[in-house]
């Protein structure tokens, strides 16, 4: 069944060769699935198309791990958030067909870059200028897993003047616009399906700001409900060589959350 109201809309990216792609690994040499609620990843992993250089996309093996326990193989795999395409690029090495939304052009473009390298030629990835707060593309009750990494407010800037860019909103507006996600995302998902994120807190004034708790709260206040909280320890912050030996009145933020729930 297809699931959109028109693929028309959305750019399909077809698999091409390059001497370059084929000549890496497309999976990873050690990985095994998480047992616990505790996830550290201090090799980010750089199989396939994956590399550091897009500033707070998140380590393959987090959607690797939440793509392989909570979906099987042809089912359709959304994240409306794609950033630098790291979710998608697991989604298509795992068998599953993707759909990519973001705000950000820079980011598509940089999406349909690293999704361009041939493996498994029936599954379908889809890429789509469009916005999280608004999927109206996607029909209800169409999607088999959702899992996005949105940003944290406003702590890195994904564009200058992009009204529709959440990530250049401080935390009230930035809460209020996440409700709006969060619903979207209930609508789309199938009933008993997962939508998987993973979120961060702030800090502001030297208080933590629980960011992480209060986009929980869009999630669960939207119809949601709570299966899994993980902590995934933070390794290779930029800024924390800059903060120690001036937070001595405070501790670093060194965790973040990835929220699992149910519809």
């Amino acid at each position: 069944m297809n699931i959109l109201y028109t693929e028309l809309m959305f750019e399909y990216i077809k698999p091409f060769k390059t001497r370059e792609v084929m000549s890496i690994n497309l999976q990873p040499d050690n990985f095994s699935l998480e047992t616990t609620t505790l996830w550290s990843f201090p090799d980010r992993g750089k199989w396939a198309t994956h590399s550091g250089d897009f500033r707070g996309n998140w380590s393959p093996y987090i959607p690797r791990n939440i793509i392989l326990r909570y979906s099987i193989p042809n089912e359709w795999i959304l994240d409306q958030f794609v950033g630098s395409g790291t979710t998608l690029v697991e989604a298509k090495l795992l068998g599953r067909n993707g759909i990519g939304v973001d705000v950000n052009d820079s980011s598509l473009i940089k999406s349909k870059t690293n999704l361009k390298f041939d493996y498994n030629e029936n599954i379908r990835i889809y890429l789509l200028h469009g916005d999280a707060r608004n999927l109206n593309f996607i029909r209800d009750e169409s999607i088999d897993l959702i899992c996005t990494h949105p940003p944290y407010a406003d702590i890195i800037n994904y564009s200058v003047d992009n009204g529709r860019d959440i990530s250049l909103m401080q935390f009230s507006e930035f809460i209020i616009e996440m409700h709006k996600v969060a619903e979207e995302a209930y609508r789309v998902l199938k009933t008993g399906k997962i939508c998987a994120i993973m979120m961060g807190d702030m800090r502001k004034n030297g208080n933590v700001i629980p960011l992480g708790f209060k986009v929980m709260e869009c999630f669960l206040n939207s119809g949601f409900k709570s299966k899994e909280i993980i902590i995934k320890e933070q390794h290779n912050c930029k800024s924390t060589k800059f903060w120690i030996g001036k937070c001595s009145d405070f501790l670093l933020i060194a965790h973040e959350y990835i929220f699992v729930f149910e519809k």
